[in-house]
């Protein structure tokens, strides 16, 4: 299975392990799934590290790259231009553009997301919490 990560959860699956859900943390354990981190997650930490609203993540936002793809093993997605128009085009009133690039990449990729934010609905992406 192919799964796509929002920010909270990269950061719970790294961080805080015990605040994912059995059903979460089974699926991101489980070596036989391809576990993607959109590079969104990378902007969203650097910004809330840098604006003070996420202290916690300061060291794993210093070591993003190292501590994504060599320690946890998972496969980063970049943004691309074609799914950026696509997030950007996305129906709804939900603005924030780190849930939108994450839902257009998950469609795109016909995957789900492992999240517990259920305004992802919205954008019809799959959601597993």
């Amino acid at each position: 299975m192919k799964v796509l990560l929002d920010t909270h959860i990269l950061l719970w699956a790294v961080i805080e392990p015990a605040y994912l859900s059995p059903l979460a943390s089974k699926t991101i354990q489980d070596k036989t799934n391809t576990i993607y981190v959109s590079a969104a997650s990378a902007w969203e930490i650097a910004t809330k590290v840098r604006l003070g609203k996420l202290p916690e993540a300061a060291e794993f936002e210093r070591r993003f790259v190292e501590i994504v793809v060599e320690v946890a093993q998972y496969t980063l997605l970049p943004i691309e231009a074609d799914i950026s128009l696509r997030a950007g085009r996305l129906p709804g009133k939900h603005t924030d553009p780190f849930d939108r690039m994450i839902a257009a990449q998950a469609l795109e990729l016909d995957i789900p997301v492992i999240s517990i934010d259920v305004k992802l609905d919205v954008f019809g992406v799959r959601r597993i919490w």
